[in-house]
């Protein structure tokens, strides 16, 4: 692989269409309609319907090496494309929102969308269809889909709140129909000025819709005189002045205002003290207050005034592993004409056999639904309010804060189902599906967008069609059964707060501190580059279930058979003689997940060592593990010099649109200088204290 240069991964989020990859050996079959060299494409007005059908000209040229071109419906062709109220189509189950139909015979094809946003989900579904087969060959019968959820949330992983129409086209051919936005005030994100406005009407020439996620400051009760004309300064103003949004995301803490429910503090983001001692009562933003729903009623009648149809979104996230009658008593309270949102496995308290952990955070490990959510999810069934989820289905979690996405293809198949029985069971119909860590098109969000449209399709056969068409038809087995390895690895890993705030934030980066404490270097402009990285291993407050001295060398063992099993995948993979450019890369991804998760074995190893120095009497043991502790530093060392290589393979490994890059070369170099800092400073000062 090639070295590339820090950013380079946008170019590749804004290439639409790969070029060449026509098979030009492979014919069609007596089933299937084959698409002649010169094609005509008749389409429909509307320019979310045109753009698409621009855009599949586009493919049949670039991909398919077809002379393709675009007229008026009505002139002859031998691809249609229209709605179904212009052509009296009935698309049965699939006359709703972005459905669509398409009719493949003898004389040609014909996709008709319900609206606008089904014919170019129409469109794509065909050049996927075209893409699995690697030529321009489509079986002749219909096909008719509608979406199971929308809105589906994603944030941009090109750099935070930047959508350029390339990217926002990958977007829709993902089948994504909404993006997110960090709002601070009308037309203004925490990067600076951005214009919603004009970000709105891009958008939705590709069928996609804009949420603001909000980091409005909220410092009014809605019972205070002033709240009216205080909050018409803020959420008024953001869809006075930007009426297109399609709606707004409240979570606790970025929105948390000042409760009058006694349990909480009125201040923000912290616990108070009085005389220095804590009261323990934490803030309105990580707790269910019993006046929220006053706050909430507030914002929806200012916000309405200005977008009646406003989605108001409010996001349970943050008391998540609160006690079940506090949240449920909240839900009961909520008006039913907003949207409820719960995170899919987050809080979950998880047996490791002799050990408990918690889902501190948005994890694969667990595919879910996690208690939590499904205690809500029934709540609000039971109340008649819209239900969505952070699913994280785009492909990316907390696990492995730099990676660009996770290649652990059957959980996230675990995950998807799951997803689709919430669907059945309670209502499940929206999604978030991903946080600031933004969204990369791969292998898993063109596994996910194949799960989630009815009528379902046998999910291993589409698995198939997906390895196959990245890596290699003759190597799909030996892909498979690699990520099979690795999906199993996942399910190893350890969701702490110290593991996802510390060493698998950053990967093999991370620094290991012993006297001084080292800060991991920032990227400029970066909204919270190290500050969302814990650099000292602390275990969470919850852990009093569970002794750090008996639950960290449980998760050592965990996370050396997660290592084993990717280390083993990685072999299997590397074994493939043809190995293309995407097989190269996914190779190197998993090194990378590797590698980073040798570090966070040796963050906890390194934590014991700590914990034992400090108490161990024996000055023989002292000096064992003071040989320990240093074979370790080497070890880590000998990692980050043999990650720089995989980061320089692929730059969007290391990178995460808010922090931005965090384990890159300079990076990994600043960590190498610290470790041998920790080895010739302060390790050799602790020797000579035990003589």
């Amino acid at each position: 692989m090639k070295k590339e240069q820090r950013y380079d991964f946008q170019k590749k989020l804004l290439c639409i269409h790969e070029a060449d990859i026509r098979d030009f050996s492979r014919e069609a079959t007596e089933e299937e309609y084959q698409i002649p060299e010169i094609v005509t494409i008749a389409a429909g007005a509307g320019l979310t319907l045109r753009t698409a059908a621009l855009d599949l000209a586009d493919f049949l040229k670039t991909s398919m090496s077809i002379d393709a071109k675009v007229v008026d419906v009505g002139e002859k062709a031998e691809i249609t494309v229209d709605l179904a109220e212009n052509c009296g189509a009935d698309l049965g189950d699939a006359a709703s929102y972005r459905g669509f139909l398409i009719k493949t015979d003898e004389n040609g094809i014909t996709v008709i969308g319900h609206d606008e946003r089904g014919a170019g989900q129409g469109l794509y579904y065909l050049e996927d269809v075209i893409t699995f087969a690697k030529a321009p060959v489509v079986k002749f019968g219909e096909v008719s889909k509608r979406p199971l959820f929308s809105p589906q949330m994603i944030h941009s992983a090109y750099y935070l709140d930047e959508y350029p129409d390339n990217y926002l086209a990958r977007i829709a051919h993902e089948g994504r129909d909404a993006i997110l936005v960090f709002a601070t005030d009308a037309n203004m994100t925490p990067y600076g000025p951005l214009d919603f406005n004009e970000l709105i009407g891009r958008a939705a020439k590709y069928g996609i819709d804009v949420y603001a996620y909000s980091y409005l400051i909220s410092e009014r009760h809605p019972e205070d005189p002033d709240a009216e004309e205080y909050y018409e300064g803020t959420y008024g103003k953001l869809f006075r002045e930007c009426p297109g949004l399609k709606g707004v995301t409240l979570v606790g803490e970025s929105v948390e205002f000042p409760s009058h429910d006694p349990r909480v503090s009125p201040g923000r983001r912290c616990d108070t003290a009085v005389d220095g001692i804590p009261t323990g009562k934490i803030t309105s933003g990580w707790f269910p207050c019993n006046d929220y729903y006053k706050w909430l009623n507030f914002i929806k009648k200012i916000i309405r005034k200005y977008n009646k149809d406003a989605d108001i979104v409010f996001w349970s996230y943050n008391w998540g592993a609160q006690p079940e009658e506090i949240r449920l008593e909240l839900i009961e309270s909520l008006p039913t004409d907003i949207s409820l949102q719960a995170t899919f496995e987050a809080a979950e308290l998880r047996d490791y056999g002799d050990c408990w952990g918690r889902c501190c955070d948005y994890t694969l490990s667990f595919e879910g639904p996690g208690k939590y959510f499904a205690s809500e999810a029934r709540a609000a069934k039971k109340r008649g309010i819209r239900l969505y989820s952070m699913t994280n289905s785009g492909g990316r979690t907390w696990d492995f804060g730099t990676a660009p996405y996770e290649p652990f293809l059957q959980q996230w198949m675990r995950r998807y189902e799951a997803m689709r029985k919430a669907n059945e069971d309670w209502g499940l119909c929206g999604i978030m599906e991903g946080h600031h860590y933004g969204f990369t098109p791969s292998i898993i969000s063109k596994l996910g967008k194949w799960s989630f449209w009815t009528p379902y399709e046998d999910m291993s056969e589409v698995l198939n069609k997906i390895v196959g068409s990245e890596y290699g038809f003759e190597n799909t087995e030996t892909v498979t059964k690699a990520l099979d390895l690795w999906s199993d690895s996942i399910r190893l890993y350890t969701p702490d707060d110290e593991d996802q705030y510390g060493a698998f934030r950053t990967g093999p980066s991370y620094p290991f501190n012993l006297e001084a404490v080292c800060v991991l270097p920032n990227d400029e402009g970066a909204i919270f580059g190290s500050e969302i990285c814990n650099v000292e291993y602390r275990p969470a407050h919850y852990h009093y279930l569970t002794l750090e001295g008996i639950r960290v060398p449980r998760e050592i063992k965990r996370l050396t058979e997660m290592a084993d099993l990717l280390l083993k995948g990685i072999e299997m993979l590397e074994g493939i003689n043809n190995k293309n450019d995407k097989l190269l890369r996914l190779i190197n991804l998993g090194k990378f997940i590797w590698r980073t998760v040798l570090t966070g074995i040796r963050a906890k190893q390194w934590f014991l060592y700590k914990s034992q120095i400090r108490v161990e009497n024996d000055r023989e043991k002292l000096a064992k593990l003071f040989d320990d502790m240093e074979a370790l530093l080497r070890d880590e060392i000998k990692n980050a010099e043999e990650t720089i290589p995989i980061v320089e393979a692929d730059s969007s490994i290391g990178f995460e649109p808010s922090m931005l890059y965090m384990t890159d070369r300079r990076h990994l170099e600043w960590k190498i200088r610290q470790v041998n800092y920790v080895l010739d400073s302060e390790l050799p000062k602790f020797r000579r204290n035990i003589k």
